[in-house]
């Protein structure tokens, strides 16, 4: 389709219609790409360790590169990479040759390996060359550096940067400067150089003359220090806020998921610079490393059976930054839930994107946060923590009820009005993401189907929540709820090759957009869908057009706008799984469950483990495993949290602590095997949950005013009123 068109809504695609116009830059592509993170800094290098300059590679810290080159050499040249080990969160190693030096044979006896140790603030780097040879070994080990203080959108968007001249600043030092940030690397024992090259920035290089000696190893060491005070995230400085259970699983993929997965999010960890005490986890590297609402909101919410204590942190930094007021430009609303922040306008070349420092452009953000407070309050967040986040429920349902309906037909919508934000402003917020089943792309305003069930179940909750605490209200919010499942029964319903199914939105004609899309997976456990509706929606969910992949596709196989590797439109996201698979669990459909676990397990596998923020919705049988999304985010928190889900599933436990009870429902059958979990959170104690290989459950070390009570089938799903 041609950029700026705006199609007519049903049309199908023109098939002449092609290319991108003339000036558009491609996004950089990072899939194989290593990334060694402890937020706020992330360094993104090829397999071998190197740091080249080109693409996205390079030292990041906040929201700017600031170093675009670290290449070692070894007598000017590049060693022969031949392994890269993850060693935990932020530390990695490489190991290469240098079979220039050494004995004359086969057998190579010398080798470098580059152990990466990625600080809040910086970078150090430990190269040690091993030697077997028969005899000393002479050489140069060198580092050429380059730093560009490139902005992220700018490197995101493929436009071009330019090398900043560094200076020399003592023995081994190097240093690089902006106007708002100052970059110094050092090199112990090391001769610090630059190159005087007429017309261009050469780069800067650190220097060490080496020999080894037969059965010996030397050590070199360089570190970068980055200055950046006006950056808007910081690391904390306390302990990890949730638990790391003790797992021992029939399928060890579970276990090393798990492994991986927590360390990656405890290396994703961040706060304000203003209030440390709050803790939330940034969206993803390299483009995300940030506050995000909706996506630190799920991350926080997948992460409840190991404690609630990261969850009243991001509770309370996304209560602060509250919207209070109406702005079209940044999408601000009263009581709205932001979207993403940053240190200054996000502007992104080419395709018209200016998003303000502080952006509200999010449908889905505010009865998320809501379900947040509510599933954190159930999982036992203290009173003395829900309470004063009252008065922001009390905004945010404002929100909901004022704001939320532009043109007062009962949904929940959004239409871009400022012309330079997000069209698209749920989940799925690529420009082509909402389409018709032939594939033509829909018209805003959009009514998102999986936005109203967040809605029905944010206004559920808040009931719960408000008579509780004994403030108004609760009969409007439940009144509310029971009126938008009415009218999303009349309204969203559509018949389609496969049966019968929610439809993705409403457009802006208030038709319904017909595609079959991992959209309404969302519903389940929401309360908005009857026991049979959520029948429907898991049987189709199930069928091989969703779950014929890796996972679920974004959008049925059958569909005319699917492409395995579209960002939103067949593609697979291990957080949209890991959502469904949980609903299917609470409203009893195991086996579903499973399937999509089984996939997210066998996707984890081939990604090392660490599971990226999407990949292709392409068949098992045709390509025998997951291809990767050349420009995905890796790691990512709600892909991370992934597996805590799986885990959660498994061991199903669902505890109330305020009505003092806890249900134990595992999957039916064990379908993943045996499984324990000792470490788990319940209303701060650890509590311990076995299932046997037969799917019998046992669980341990609950408070003593929990209760264990089954509930028949289903009502799981269902908040309690």
């Amino acid at each position: 389709m041609l950029v700026g068109a705006t199609p007519e809504p049903g049309a199908a695609l023109a098939a002449e219609e092609t290319g991108p116009p003339a000036g558009y830059r491609l996004q950089p592509l990072l899939h194989d790409l290593v990334s060694t993170v402890l937020a706020p800094t992330s360094a993104l290098s090829g397999a071998d360790g190197q740091i080249r300059a080109s693409g996205v590679q390079g030292l990041f810290h906040a929201d700017a590169r600031a170093l675009s080159l670290a290449r070692l050499l070894i007598d000017g040249h590049e060693p022969e990479a031949i392994a890269y080990l993850p060693v935990g969160p932020g530390h990695d190693r490489f190991v290469s040759l240098a079979r220039r030096l050494g004995d004359p044979h086969p057998d190579p006896t010398v080798r470098i390996e580059r152990t990466r140790q990625v600080t809040p603030y910086g970078m150090s780097e430990r190269v040690e060359i091993v030697s077997t040879a028969s005899a000393p070994v002479t050489a140069t080990v060198t580092v050429e550096l380059a730093g560009d203080f490139a902005p992220i959108e700018v490197v995101k968007s493929g436009g071009d940067t330019a090398p900043v001249a560094a200076a020399v600043e003592g023995p081994g030092t190097l240093v690089w400067r902006s106007a708002r940030s100052r970059v110094i690397v050092t090199g112990t024992a090391a001769r610090a150089e630059t190159a005087d090259v007429p017309g261009q920035v050469a780069p800067a290089r650190l220097a060490w003359p080496v020999t080894v000696r037969p059965g010996e190893r030397v050590a070199l060491r360089w570190e970068v220090a980055v200055t950046d005070p006006a950056a808007v995230v910081i690391s904390p400085s306390g302990p990890v806020e949730w638990s790391r259970p003790r797992v021992a699983a029939a399928d060890r993929r579970l276990e090393r998921l798990l492994d991986r997965s927590l360390d990656d999010l405890r290396s994703l960890r961040l706060v304000e610079p203003d209030v440390p005490g709050d803790t939330f986890l940034g969206a993803g590297v390299p483009w995300f490393l940030t506050l995000f609402g909706r996506d630190s909101i799920w991350a926080a919410r997948m992460l409840l059976p190991l404690g609630t204590e990261l969850a009243a942190g991001t509770l309370r930094v996304l209560a602060r930054r509250q919207g209070v007021r109406i702005d079209p430009a940044s999408g601000e609303a009263p009581g709205k839930i932001m979207h993403e922040l940053r240190r200054h306008e996000f502007t992104v070349e080419g395709n018209g994107l200016r998003l303000p420092a502080t952006y509200y452009g999010t449908i889905d953000a505010t009865p998320l946060w809501i379900a947040l407070l509510h599933d954190a309050w159930r999982w036992g967040m203290p009173e003395r923590e829900v309470v004063p986040l009252l008065p922001h429920l009390e905004a945010a349902l404002g929100w909901l009820g004022e704001h939320a309906d532009p043109d007062g037909d009962g949904f929940v919508e959004y239409i871009d009005t400022s012309s330079r934000g997000l069209a698209n402003q749920g989940w799925k917020d690529s420009g082509d993401a909402v389409r018709f089943r032939d594939g033509s792309q829909a018209t805003a305003p959009i009514a998102l189907a999986e936005v109203q069930g967040y809605a029905y179940q944010a206004a559920a909750g808040a009931a719960a929540l408000l008579e509780a605490f004994g403030r108004p209200g609760a009969e409007r919010w439940r009144e509310h709820a029971a009126a938008l499942a009415a009218r999303f029964r009349e309204r969203f319903w559509v018949e389609g090759p496969a049966g019968r199914y929610p439809a993705l939105a409403l457009d802006a004609a208030k038709r319904p957009v017909d595609s079959l899309t991992s959209n309404i997976g969302h519903l389940l456990g929401t309360g908005l869908l009857s026991a049979g509706e959520e029948a429907e929606v898991a049987r189709l969910l199930a069928s091989p057009a969703m779950a014929g992949g890796f996972g679920l596709r974004t959008m049925s196989a059958d569909d005319g706008g699917f492409s395995p590797l579209s960002y939103h439109c067949g593609s697979i996201w291990a957080h949209d799984t890991a959502i469904v698979l949980a609903g299917l669990a609470r409203a009893g459909f195991g086996g579903q469950a499973a399937g999509l676990a089984e996939g997210l397990l066998a996707a984890g596998e081939e990604f090392g483990y660490r599971l990226p923020e999407l990949y292709g919705g392409d068949a098992r049988d045709e390509v025998g495993r997951p291809l990767p999304y050349p420009a995905a985010c890796r790691p990512q928190a709600w892909s991370a949290a992934a597996a805590v889900t799986i885990l959660h599933a498994a061991t199903g436990l669902y505890p109330d602590v305020p009505e003092g009870r806890v249900t134990l429902r595992p999957l039916a059958g064990a379908p993943l095997g045996a499984v324990s979990a000792h470490g788990l959170r319940v209303a701060g104690h650890e509590v311990g949950v076995e299932v046997d290989a037969a799917g019998r459950a046992e669980v341990t070390g609950l408070p003593a005013h929990l209760r264990i009570e089954d509930l028949a089938a289903g009502d799981l799903a269902r908040p309690a009123r």
